[in-house]
């Protein structure tokens, strides 16, 4: 089955765009903050939250008893401000906090308070707030209307409130005259401040975009979870409720969705045009799907990754240019954009698989609960994807994802896309049918396959007086402590606190690790099992110091807040499974065989016989019935209750006496452990100094040691180690041998300057001699300018010498 939709195509380009003032969420620069809003001579004064005036019996008085059975009235910014929705006067009240002030668990808030009213009349009764990422919108949501009202008004001088601009959204689609449609969750996306999604009726989720359009959705979602060719019971396909992802992989662009029968569905990707995520987180993703993706032996898996992974370059047109780069951005804004041939798949739904054990593919497991779903919450734990489903029968399902989400598309199933006149898509419709994704235990990465689902246990909260539609229970998340979930239904509200994640803990599947979740009830507003009272408001608030409250709103407008601990809540459990109770005669037994759970619970309630309005004397017929009858029942419970006392702590004293003296035998044993250890204390103390003062010693020497002049020689380099060899060298060999052979010379110049020169008899021997004397004066000149040239390379040779050791002597002595 198909659904027949239209986009309507703009005529121009004031089709799908609002007047300008709801153009954005930006405070205009001209608008007044609300905190100027009080007079100056107003005195503050801070008081306990509990005890605030606006949480007075007088506003309750006035109110409506017909209290809905789902309502949150109250919501935070996550920083010092909380919002309170007055139904009685349709007014806004901004209450700043104060933590840990005069006491550290002690919560104190600013009287009076800012008071905030809409714009325009609210023709709808408002059930739940919500406040955006930033603190600068609040969702108002009702059965009948959907208004956010922006937080940054101006102030009216009639009573000094701040008047905020407030503006309808989506009042075509779901609240028009001609159409049934019901909103099921109104949610803010959590990277964006101007995007909300709504879940309705008509099995179709839808994003709208508050500074584009406020009655045209930007994005369309015709969820169809039953494939072509197959049947399902038509109740079992109603969608319920919806979470967007959080900041882990993929699972910041998907979409989980929760139908009627239990069973979970994922849209992935979905990204509003315009938001803004982390360059990190979308490298991290973009490097995987390349890495692992790409190089996959399935060319069904290259194929899939190559959709992504050009999905992620035309959503983010600067990732793969800065990837490439190396490039190391802050953030990325998504551009809008479709794939023109394929539309989003509805993966799911999601099976199970369990600890240990085989998955069991011929059976497709959605849910072992009772009853019908009735919300859905995710949550990302480090490394893990937690997801808890509530059903009307009062127990929750805790699972989490037993592998990484990855985007799938359905080929040959184009959306529907509205462009504006620079071809730039402003819409986006398409039908979401569900995967083919046969069950199989081929564990490949991009086939497409949906991740199944670890359980993490299951959580039966034991509601009381459940109505014959079941209980509506709503699942908040601990601001502080990732691994607490709180519980709020008609009973009050209980804590969950998981102490195993699967990828997070890293425990390999050893059972002796895996501990089941722990329950504890923190609120009961149940006090008689005939009377159900609802809480109209719940916020979890912590502060920078690692403190963390609740703080509820009763049905009578009544506000409560409680500490919670939190540091000794993931501690493990640590037992002793050698040690008996006793000397060991008593065995290991639970309460229930000390004392029955029949006494811990008390005795039960007396319901007290309805009398008439007009009182009635104590000695007349009546009153003596009357009384009677009151006796008779304190008789049946409390005095019967009395002697089953009684009776149980007579039969069980020698055992509990076996007990108590167990746990002074061991008192005393601690005991005397710590008194060994205050002995050794003072020794240790002694070694502590010993060691102290020999570390400070060797830093003494060690200082020393780096002043000595050796320590700060440097080594010589190459160039000027080759010099200082040669001229050792010289110094050594070359320079004596010089010496030597020009002492010689001048030696024998004397020798023959100072011998007579004889005369020659005849004219031949004077030829002969005066070519001889020639020759040797030639000789000795040539001897005379070999022995200057020495003389002139001695002495710069000479001076080098000098020169390089006053140089190696000045350096040293610097060192």
């Amino acid at each position: 089955m198909r659904f027949n939709f239209d986009i309507p195509e703009p005529s121009s380009k004031e089709a799908l765009t609002p007047p300008p003032q709801s153009r954005s969420l930006t405070p205009p620069s001209q608008s007044r903050s609300p905190s100027s809003a009080t007079p100056a001579n107003e005195e503050v004064e801070w008081v306990p939250l509990q005890n605030h005036p606006i949480f007075s019996n007088d506003t309750a008085a006035h109110s409506s008893n017909d209290v809905p059975k789902k309502r949150n009235l109250m919501a935070w910014d996550g920083a010092s401000r909380l919002y309170y929705w007055d139904i009685n006067t349709q007014s806004l009240h901004r209450i700043s906090l104060r933590f840990g002030e005069p006491e550290p668990t002690s919560v104190l808030a600013a009287s009076p308070t800012k008071v905030m009213r809409a714009d325009v009349e609210l023709n709808f009764t408002v059930d739940r707030i919500t406040i955006n990422r930033h603190g600068s919108a609040l969702l108002l949501e009702g059965s009948d209307g959907i208004r956010v009202m922006y937080l940054y008004g101006s102030t009216s001088s009639k009573d000094s409130a701040v008047i905020c601009r407030t503006v309808s959204v989506g009042s075509d689609v779901y609240f028009n005259t001609n159409n049934a449609i019901r909103t099921l969750k109104v949610l803010w996306h959590p990277y964006s401040d101007t995007h909300l999604g709504i879940l309705s009726s008509d099995s179709v989720f839808r994003l709208y975009d508050l500074s584009v359009a406020l009655e045209q959705p930007e994005q369309e979602y015709y969820l169809q979870p039953v494939e072509r060719g197959r049947s399902r019971n038509a109740s079992s396909i109603c969608p319920v409720d919806f979470s967007f992802g959080g900041d882990h992989l993929w699972d910041r662009f998907s979409v989980f969705i929760l139908f009627s029968d239990g069973s979970v569905y994922i849209l992935c990707p979905v990204v509003p045009f315009g938001s803004v995520y982390k360059w990190e987180s979308v490298l991290e993703i973009y490097n995987d799907a390349q890495t692992f993706g790409l190089k996959a032996s399935s060319s069904k898996a290259v194929s899939n990754a190559n959709l992504a992974i050009s999905w992620l370059e035309a959503t983010f047109p600067d990732l793969a240019e800065q990837a490439a780069e190396g490039g190391n951005q802050l953030a990325l804004k998504s551009h809008p954009y479709a794939l023109f041939d394929s539309s989003v798949s509805l993966q799911g739904p999601l099976h199970k698989v369990y600890h240990g054990k085989e998955e069991d593919l011929s059976e497709l497991k959605v849910s072992e609960c009772e009853g019908r779903a009735v919300s859905f919450l995710y949550k990302a734990v480090s490394k893990d994807s937690v997801l808890v489903t509530a059903f009307s029968s009062g127990q929750l399902q805790i699972d989490a994802l037993a592998d990484e989400i990855q985007p799938v598309w359905t080929p040959g199933n184009q959306p529907r896309l509205s462009v504006n006149s620079q071809d730039r898509i402003i819409g986006v419709a398409m039908i979401c049918e569900t995967h083919s994704n046969e069950l199989s235990v081929d564990h490949d990465i991009w086939l497409g396959h949906s991740p199944p689902l670890l359980k993490l246990g299951t959580v039966d909260l034991a509601l009381p007086g459940k109505p014959e539609s079941g209980s509506l229970i709503s699942s908040f998340v601990d601001p502080l402590i990732p691994e607490r979930i709180y519980s709020v239904h008609d009973g009050g509200v209980d804590s969950i606190v998981l102490h195993f994640l699967p990828f997070t803990n890293q425990k390999n599947g050893i059972d002796d690790d895996i501990r089941a979740p722990t329950v504890q009830s923190v609120l009961s507003t149940c006090q008689v099992e005939s009377s159900v009272s609802a809480l109209c408001g719940f916020v979890a608030l912590s502060d920078s110091f690692g403190c963390s409250w609740i703080v509820g709103l009763t049905s009578g407008f009544e506000c409560i807040v409680i500490g919670m601990e939190s540091w000794n809540l993931l501690l493990p459990a640590r037992i002793d499974k050698e040690k008996k109770f006793g000397n060991g005669n008593l065995e290991e037994t639970g309460d229930a065989t000390i004392i029955s759970k029949e006494l811990l619970t008390g005795p039960k309630v007396v319901i007290v016989p309805p009398t008439s309005q007009n009182p009635v004397a104590a000695d007349s017929i009546e009153g003596r019935s009357t009384l009677h009858q009151y006796f008779k029942l304190f008789h049946e419970n409390y005095v019967e209750y009395a002697h089953k006392v009684y009776f149980e702590l007579k039969h069980h004293g020698p055992q509990l006496k076996k007990i108590i003296d167990d746990q002074h035998a061991r008192l005393r044993e601690a005991q005397q452990k710590l008194a060994k250890v205050e002995e050794k204390q003072e020794k240790l103390e002694k070694r502590i100094d010993h060691v102290i003062q020999t570390h400070d010693h060797l830093e003494e020497w060690l200082l020393n040691l780096k002043n000595l002049p050796g320590i700060h020689k440097k080594p010589l380099s190459k160039a000027e180690r080759e010099f200082k060899m040669e001229l050792d060298r010289f110094r050594g060999l070359e320079l004596d041998a010089l010496h030597t052979t020009i002492e010689a010379i001048n030696g024998r110049i004397q020798r023959y300057s100072s011998s007579p020169q004889t005369k020659k008899p005849n004219q031949r021997r004077q030829i002969a001699g005066r070519r001889k004397g020639n020759a040797e004066d030639d000789e000795i000149s040539h001897l005379k300018s070999s022995i200057a040239k020495l003389s002139i390379v001695n002495n710069e040779n000479t001076k080098k010498v000098k020169l390089v050791d006053s140089a190696l002597k000045n350096r040293e002595s610097n060192l």
